[in-house]
């Protein structure tokens, strides 16, 4: 996978091998937290390309594989999934007399959006939030919004889709994307990703260590680093198993998903840190896939809303 290092276009490329191999989070969860892990290990420009191309087709597979032929997709097509919704944004669903979809409105939070040719998208159909697959065709989308300023993940350009009766196939019905124990699953998938990385940034300590002999300091930083991503790495395992026995769905998928992520943001926050106190400011200025994969990750993270999502694990708690 390194030959796709920071290379959007390399990823995009790639990802329809990756979404050959066997995606059935029943049947084998551990293989897909597994691979989402290395791909965040490896670089974090690609594991955010391919991981919602992943995301997307576990999610087909699990509404049964619709034909999406019609659209112009194919098994080397590469998805974006575009759920995310925001003030004064809305996409809404009409239906043709001929009884094709069409989508119009705008949604933003696309990573990609201007760059890929199908997505998974959430949009309102008769009051009700549906999934659709869509096809991007310039001649029916535009984009829009304020210019992509990231120092993390600055390549990976996030844009509002402004579409304009695209062309579009549902997915499920109306309430099944959000209700499917799946959902929760893809987010238990994306801290998979933040650990990866996170497990690769304490590796710079180890490098250290074998380049000179490490004081009490360094032993101290490499012991909290591995403390920090050995609960991470339980708490993945844990959602694993539960999964795999079926013993997660509805409240209870959601329920995990919150705290497997809270663990997991916690240990990637901690080895940030702490990777950063002790190597200094040398990495961060002369050595390139170093200060990448810290700017990258610190900007990934920011998917788990911090407090908020304490809060709603909080609530969670309370309410079970």
């Amino acid at each position: 996978m390194q030959q796709v290092a920071a290379d959007v276009d390399a990823s995009i490329r790639f990802a329809p091998s990756v979404s050959g191999d066997s995606l059935d989070w029943q049947q084998d969860p551990w293989h897909i937290l597994r691979t989402l892990a290395t791909l965040g290990a490896v670089d974090l420009t690609a594991a955010r390309t391919i991981e919602p191309h992943l995301d997307a087709i576990t999610i087909l597979t699990q509404a049964g594989s619709p034909d999406l032929s019609a659209i112009g997709v194919t098994d080397d097509t590469v998805w974006g999934v575009y759920a995310a919704g925001g003030p004064g944004h809305g996409l809404v669903a009409t239906q043709t007399a001929d009884g094709h979809f069409e989508l119009s409105g705008t949604k933003p939070w696309c990573s990609l959006g201007d760059r890929l040719d199908h997505a998974l998208v959430t949009a309102a159909q008769d009051g009700h939030q549906r999934l659709f697959a869509v096809r991007l065709d310039p001649d029916h989308y535009t984009t829009e919004g304020p210019p992509w300023q990231a120092v993390g993940l600055p390549d990976l350009r996030t844009v509002t889709l402004r579409l304009d009766s695209a062309e579009a196939i549902p997915v499920g019905e109306s309430g099944w994307y959000l209700s499917r124990p799946g959902f929760a699953w893809g987010g238990i998938g994306v801290a998979a990703v933040w650990f990866g990385a996170a497990a690769a940034l304490a590796g710079r300590l180890r490098d250290a260590a074998e380049k000179r002999e490490p004081d009490q300091v360094a032993l101290v930083a490499i012991g909290h680093c591995d403390r920090a991503l050995y609960a991470a790495l339980l708490a993945l395992r844990h959602a694993s198993d539960q999964i795999a026995g079926g013993q997660v769905e509805g409240t209870a998928a959601s329920l995990l998903a919150a705290r497997t992520r809270a663990v997991v943001v916690d240990a990637v926050e901690q080895v940030i840190t702490v990777v950063g106190h002790a190597l200094g400011p040398a990495p961060l200025a002369y050595d390139p896939e170093h200060a990448r994969r810290v700017a990258d990750l610190t900007l990934y993270i920011r998917q788990h809303h911090a407090e908020r999502d304490l809060a709603a694990l909080g609530r969670m708690v309370v309410g079970g």
